[in-house]
């Protein structure tokens, strides 16, 4: 009797939901605020990394205010040329200037149509002391300095004075270890026009407004020019005349 009075009666509760207005489950994340366009993106790679300046100079927290650490790499730096990698390149005037088919003592070889190899290329440069052979392209910009070595447009390509830039680091560190050569180091010069194996007799930090290696002149020889690490207002250059 006891047992039956203290149990409770079961029944089922009734429950009543309502949807929400219009199905939104959540609040709107929107706050409706106007954004201003901001900077793009930047390439931050080694390739334009920059020295920052001196720690509490006016210009230390302005971004972009530093000095490249390496100016030759910066997109677009060697438009222009090698010897000032920041600008165009005040060549020294060559006159007398004629097209030569390798007679030697003329000073100077046009660089004609007929000249170039089926690649694109110029001729190939090697220097056995190094381990180095690589393509020569005409010209002395990014793009060219990429594939390999260039050749200074206003010189001349065989007879005289034939001027050849390339990088000195990264991947195409072509002229990276020239500075190494000694005196009687050889170099060999092949193009359409024969090959031709030349002697080191000189090797130089020059500054890098320093042009007068690229002058004409009356023996066969070749100057190549190449970045001074860590000193951006330098240039390595290499001469070598015909044996």
């Amino acid at each position: 009797m006891l047992c039956a009075l203290c149990v409770g009666q079961a029944s089922a509760l009734e429950y009543t939901m309502e949807a929400p207005d219009d199905y939104l489950f959540a609040r709107p994340t929107s706050d409706e605020t106007i954004y201003e366009w901001e900077n793009p993106n930047v390439d931050r790679s080694k390739n334009t990394a920059l020295i920052p300046p001196t720690f509490g100079s006016p210009t230390s927290y302005l971004p972009g205010s530093g000095t490249p650490l390496t100016p030759n790499l910066v997109p677009g730096a060697l438009d222009g040329g090698l010897v000032t990698q920041m600008g165009p390149v005040n060549y020294p005037t060559i006159s007398g200037g004629e097209s030569s088919n390798g007679s030697a003592g003329s000073g100077y070889t046009e660089v004609t149509s007929d000249l170039y190899y089926a690649n694109g290329s110029l001729g190939t440069l090697k220097i056995p002391a190094i381990g180095l052979s690589v393509k020569v392209y005409e010209g002395t910009g990014s793009a060219t300095l990429a594939k390999g070595a260039g050749h200074f447009s206003n010189t001349s390509l065989w007879d005289g004075n034939c001027c050849i830039a390339a990088h000195n680091r990264g991947t195409n560190n072509y002229f990276g270890k020239i500075h190494t050569l000694e005196s009687g180091d050889t170099i060999t010069w092949t193009t359409k026009l024969g090959t031709r194996t030349y002697e080191v007799v000189s090797v130089e930090k020059v500054l890098e407004t320093d042009t007068s290696g690229t002058a004409a002149t009356p023996d066969n020889r070749l100057t190549l020019y190449t970045c001074v690490r860590d000193q951006r207002e330098y240039r390595w250059m290499v001469q070598a005349v015909e044996k």
